[in-house]
C-alpha cells in the first residue's frame, strides 16, 4: 500500500510539473510597472492605449486627440479616448473604466495635476504604466512625462512683450489654478518680469489666475485692471490664446485693442488672425504632432516592457519623472509663414479668411 501511495504521489508531482510548464510556455507576456505590479497581455495582440483627456474645448486639444488616434492607427495600436470636460471626479471614473477595459498603457492629460495622482495609483494596482501628457501629474509615481518646455514658454511670452514695451504698467493673466502648467508658465513669466519690476521699469497692476483658462475670466481681470490703472496699461501677459482673446475683448471696449501688447500660447487659428489684425502681439506655437506621436510611441514601448527614450527629468513633488520636453516657438506676424503654415498647422487660406488682403502674409 505504501508503494502505491509513493507511486501516486510521484505521478501527481510529475503531472503538475508538466502542466505548470505548459502554462508557462503558452501564457501571455508579463510586464511590470515601476512599482513591481504585473499585467498580462498577449504579445500578438494590438497594444491597447487609454487616453484620458481633460477637455476638447480648445482647438489645440482637438488636435491632440486627432493626432494620438492617427499615430495609433499608423502603428497598429488601439486607442480609447475619454474626455472629462473639466470634471475631476468624471476623469477619475473614466480612467477607471479604461483600466477595466484592459488597456495596456494609460495616457493622461489631467484636469487637476494633484487629483490625478489617484489615477496613477489605480493604474499601478493593475500593473498599467501611466504617461502624464502635456500637464504634469504631481505627487505620484507617474512613469513618464511628455510635454513642452513650459517654463521657457512663460519666459518667451514675457520677454517678447518686455522687449517691445520696456516700461509701463503690466497685467499678468495666469492660467487655471488647477493646472500645474499654469504655475510653470507663471514662474517663467516672473523670471523675466521681476527684474524689470525691481528696477522700477514696470509695474504689475494685476497678476491673477483665470479660472479654467476661460476667456471670460481673463476679460474680467483685464477690465478691473484697466479701471484700476485708468486705462494706463502697456502690456497684458496672457498665458494662452483663449485668455488673450478675453483680454483683447476688454481692451477693445476701451478702444485700446492694437495699442496694448498681448501675448498668448497655442497658435489657435483665431489668435493667428488677431495677430495679423494687430490686436494680439504674439503666441507660442507648440508643435503638437511630435508630442502626440511621441506619447503613442512611448506607450507602445512601455506596453512591451521597453524603456522609452527621454531627454530630461522633472520633479513632481515626489519623484524625478523621466521626461521628454519639446521645443516651443514664438510666433509674431513676421514668422507665421515659416512656422505654423510651413508645418501645416494652419493653411494660409484658412488664416486669411475674413482678413483684409493687405494684412494677409504673402507666400
Amino acid at each position: 500500500m505504501r508503494n502505491v501511495r509513493v507511486w501516486l504521489t510521484t505521478l501527481l508531482g510529475a503531472t503538475l510539473l508538466v502542466a505548470s510548464s505548459c502554462v508557462s510556455g503558452s501564457s501571455p507576456e508579463q510586464a511590470a510597472n515601476s512599482n513591481g505590479a504585473t499585467r498580462q497581455r498577449d504579445p500578438n495582440a494590438p497594444v491597447k492605449i487609454g487616453f484620458s483627456m481633460d477637455t476638447l474645448k480648445e482647438e489645440r486639444w482637438q488636435r491632440d486627440k486627432e493626432l494620438v488616434e492617427k499615430r495609433a492607427r499608423e502603428v497598429g495600436a488601439e486607442v480609447s479616448v475619454a474626455v472629462a470636460n473639466g470634471d475631476d471626479r468624471l476623469q477619475i471614473n473614466q480612467a477607471e473604466n479604461l483600466l477595466t477595459q484592459g488597456v495596456d498603457v494609460l495616457i493622461v492629460a489631467p484636469h487637476n495635476g494633484e487629483v490625478a495622482a489617484s489615477i496613477v495609483e489605480a493604474a499601478h494596482r493593475r500593473g498599467v504604466p501611466v504617461i502624464s501628457y502635456d500637464r504634469l501629474i504631481r505627487n505620484s509615481d507617474v512613469d513618464l512625462y511628455v510635454s513642452h518646455q513650459v517654463v521657457k514658454i512663460g519666459e518667451m511670452q514675457a520677454g517678447y512683450l518686455l522687449e517691445r514695451a520696456p516700461k509701463g504698467n503690466y497685467v499678468v493673466v495666469q492660467g487655471s489654478e488647477t493646472d500645474n502648467n499654469a504655475r510653470l508658465l507663471h514662474q517663467g513669466q516672473m523670471n523675466i518680469l521681476q527684474p524689470a519690476v525691481d528696477r522700477g521699469d514696470i509695474k504689475i497692476v494685476a497678476n491673477q489666475p483665470a479660472k479654467e483658462w476661460a476667456a471670460s475670466a481673463a476679460l474680467n481681470i483685464v477690465e478691473n485692471a484697466l479701471t484700476q490703472a485708468n486705462n494706463n496699461i502697456v502690456a497684458v501677459v496672457a498665458s494662452n490664446d483663449g485668455t488673450a482673446r478675453g483680454a483683447i475683448q476688454a481692451l477693445a471696449a476701451q478702444n485700446l485693442a492694437g495699442r496694448v501688447l498681448v501675448s498668448g500660447q497655442d497658435a489657435d487659428l483665431a489668435s493667428i488672425q488677431q495677430i495679423l489684425l494687430g490686436n494680439q502681439t504674439m503666441t507660442v506655437y507648440k508643435p503638437i504632432q511630435p508630442l502626440a506621436y511621441g506619447a503613442v510611441d512611448a506607450a507602445i514601448k512601455m506596453a512591451r516592457d521597453e524603456k522609452p527614450t527621454t531627454t530630461d527629468t522633472v520633479n513632481n513633488g515626489k519623484i524625478d519623472v523621466p521626461a521628454t520636453l519639446y521645443e516651443p516657438v514664438a510666433v509674431g506676424k513676421d514668422n507665421i509663414l515659416s512656422t505654423v503654415v510651413k508645418d501645416g498647422y494652419h493653411t494660409l487660406a484658412r488664416i486669411c479668411e475674413g482678413i483684409p488682403a493687405d494684412k494677409c502674409p504673402k507666400p
